[in-house]
Parts: C-alpha cells; sequence; structure tokens
C-alpha cells in the first residue's frame, strides 16, 4: 500500500511540475509577444533561460528520467554502428541514384503505353 501511496503522489507532482513548465512557456511566449519593442537580444536571452528551467524540471519528472535514460542508451548504441567509409556510401549512392533513374525510365515507359492504349481504345490523343 505505501508503494502505491507513494507512486500517486510521484505523479500528482510530476503533473504539478509539467503544469509549471506549459506555464512558464506560455509566460515566456506571451512576454516576448508584450515586449516586441525590447531588444531581440534580451528577448532571446530570457527565452533561452526559460526554457533551460523548463527542460530541468522536465528532468526531475519520471517520464524526463526515463526520456535521459534512453538518450544515454540511444548514445552507446550509435557508438557501437559500424558506419560506412566515404568509399561505400559513394558507391551505394550511385547505384541508388542509377536504380531511380532506371525506375523512372520504366515508368515513362509504360505510362507512354498505356497513354497509346487508351489512345487506341477511346480514339482519344493526348
Amino acid at each position: 500500500m505505501n508503494d502505491t501511496v507513494q507512486a500517486e503522489g510521484g505523479n500528482a507532482l510530476d503533473k504539478v511540475k509539467w503544469f509549471l513548465i506549459v506555464a512558464i512557456l506560455a509566460a515566456t511566449v506571451v512576454g516576448n509577444n508584450m515586449y516586441g519593442d525590447m531588444s531581440v537580444l534580451i528577448r532571446a536571452g530570457g527565452f533561452v533561460i526559460a526554457v533551460a528551467i523548463c527542460l530541468f524540471l522536465a528532468s526531475q519528472t519520471e517520464k524526463g528520467r526515463n526520456f535521459l535514460v534512453f538518450a544515454k542508451e540511444s548514445r552507446t548504441e550509435v557508438r557501437k554502428v559500424v558506419w560506412p567509409n566515404r568509399q561505400e556510401a559513394t558507391h551505394t549512392t550511385l547505384i541508388i541514384a542509377a536504380a531511380t533513374v532506371l525506375m523512372a525510365m520504366l515508368m515513362w515507359g509504360l505510362d507512354a503505353i498505356l497513354m497509346w492504349a487508351v489512345g487506341l481504345l477511346t480514339g482519344l490523343r493526348f
């Protein structure tokens, strides 16, 4: 029973944090609109500070912690990937370009044949 109460309490606190995040972002948008005559540098700095505060608050929630764990694991997985070298990437790109041109020509030819067949059947010339 204690675990359920703690989970619900944590969930309620997370909801408060998310509400606060939305409120801060909304206030930032409204403030940026209201103080449009101020320096863009000052407004951009305020926006960056507000977003940093929101990111910090979000990282303190359960979903935020899960996201940070996911991001760390993703970074680890990306490091495990064997990336192609320049020559392999160039060859793959040329193969894809050739296949694309070939398919475009085949579809153009099929379109011409179908247009000719429809012209014969209907008596219309396109």
